[in-house]
């Protein structure tokens, strides 16, 4: 827009210099009948009519050759004339250069007297009736017109001035704007990139620590993994060795029975090890899930449990199909009945198990409820904690610590409630994905 604005001067110029000089030589050619003087007039006054030939133009039919034409016989630059078009067709409406087109009109109707005026002298001449009356009125309105063009020249120039110095106050204030917005947007993602890279380092840390704790939880698993699986195979290393010297057919099959329960235990022991490993790699899965199946399940592979068949099994299934995740809620509600089956009350009459399922305060809920042994006060708060036990010979202590981390990778909870030689109850709560 500057480089037009400075082409406009230019070309102003160029108007300005051959209007003077063709008045100049009419003048001349008016006194001296020169035909020399003739021709130059006509010559310089072409420059102010191309120029008044292209606004005409441009107004009109905007950028065409004819248009280019006048410019180029104005004088203009070759290489201005884009941005003399341009800035014409795209900022004619503008105040200031309307103003200035304004002028530009003006001075082309002066200029077409000036040509009137030098058409009536060039007629008087070649017929010789040019007087000196004659002489002395035209020399006063070339002078008139030559004073009127120069003012309107000068409000012509003044005009583009004026806009091109608003122009750059403009540009100056709209490069400050993008360059406030170019340094907000590099502070702005500075300050996203140092919140980020703060949040990155945070959550390496809790990884770290997260690493720490499971290493840690890896060599005791590790340590007490090698510890349970060599011990029965010890056990039945001893029992083997006892037996083969052993001729008393009654006391033989104690040992066999004494076998058995090692290799239950081992069984028990690496089915924990299975669970374990699936809660800890599978992803969770929602779906449809079954509980009443899931519990008959369960129920219906774990009646080999020493003095199962003994125990009163009662379902009140409130609520059956609910959306969560199968292999966790199967290791969940195996691990919770087998545990009320291995510490059942053998000294009781009536042994019950009751698994309940219900909806409550948009949660979906699973009790398993029994009147077993119970659990004493001081062991509540270790009988989620890997390998914890208050009975090694029933259980791997792994079952528990299962069940709290398959209720967790759920996104639910688990409570329990227990008194010694009462029973406990422990309640699962499960989220309800559709529940409002």
């Amino acid at each position: 827009m500057l480089s037009a604005s400075r082409a406009y001067v230019t070309g102003e110029s160029h108007y300005s210099k051959g209007q003077k000089d063709a008045s100049r030589h009419l003048i001349t050619y008016l006194y001296t009948k020169n035909p020399n003087q003739w021709k130059l007039y006509l010559e310089e006054l072409k420059i102010p009519q191309g120029d008044g030939t292209a606004r005409i133009t441009l107004l009109k039919a905007g950028d065409n050759k004819i248009a280019r034409k006048g410019l180029l016989i104005g004088r203009n630059h070759e290489e201005d004339l884009d941005d003399i078009i341009w800035l014409f067709d795209n900022f004619k409406q503008v105040s200031y250069l309307s103003k200035a087109i304004e002028e530009w009109g003006k001075g082309d109707k002066l200029i077409f007297q000036l040509f009137v005026i030098g058409q009536e002298i060039n007629a008087k001449i070649n017929h010789k009736l040019l007087t000196l009356e004659d002489q002395k009125r035209y020399l006063k309105e070339i002078s008139t017109i030559s004073d009127q063009l120069t003012i309107n020249q000068r409000n012509f120039s003044n005009i583009l001035g004026e806009g091109t110095r608003k122009i750059k106050d403009l540009l100056i204030f709209t490069n400050i704007f993008f360059i406030l917005i170019i340094i907000c947007s590099v502070c702005l993602y500075y300050s996203i990139m140092v919140k980020r890279l703060l949040i990155s380092k945070k959550e390496i840390e809790v990884k770290n620590e997260n690493l720490v704790i499971v290493n840690r939880e890896l060599d005791r698993f590790v340590y007490s993994a090698s510890h349970d699986l060599r011990s029965p195979i010890t056990s039945l290393k001893g029992l083997i060795e006892i037996t083969a010297l052993e001729d008393d057919v009654n006391q033989v099959r104690n040992y066999l029975q004494m076998m058995h329960q090692s290799l239950a235990r081992q069984d028990q022991f690496i089915s924990d090890i299975i669970d374990y490993s699936k809660n800890k790699r599978k992803e969770v899965i929602m779906e449809p899930v079954s509980l009443k199946e899931l519990f008959n399940e369960a129920i219906l592979q774990l009646m080999h449990i020493e003095n199962a068949n003994r125990i009163k099994f009662t379902q009140e299934i409130q609520i059956d199909q609910i959306e969560s995740d199968s292999l966790r809620l199967k290791i969940i509600i195996n691990n919770l009945i087998s545990n009320a089956i291995k510490y059942a009350d053998c000294s009781k009459q009536e042994m019950f198990i009751t698994i309940k399922t219900y909806f409550s305060e948009g949660l979906n809920k699973i009790e398993v409820e029994d009147n077993g042994i119970g659990i004493h006060d001081e062991h509540k708060e270790n009988i989620f904690d890997m390998y914890f036990g208050t009975n090694k010979n029933k259980g791997s202590g792994l079952g528990l610590y299962i069940v709290k981390e398959a209720v967790e990778n759920i996104k639910g909870d688990i409570s329990v409630f227990s008194e010694s030689s009462i029973g406990s109850k422990f309640i699962v709560t499960i989220p309800n994905p559709h529940a409002v």
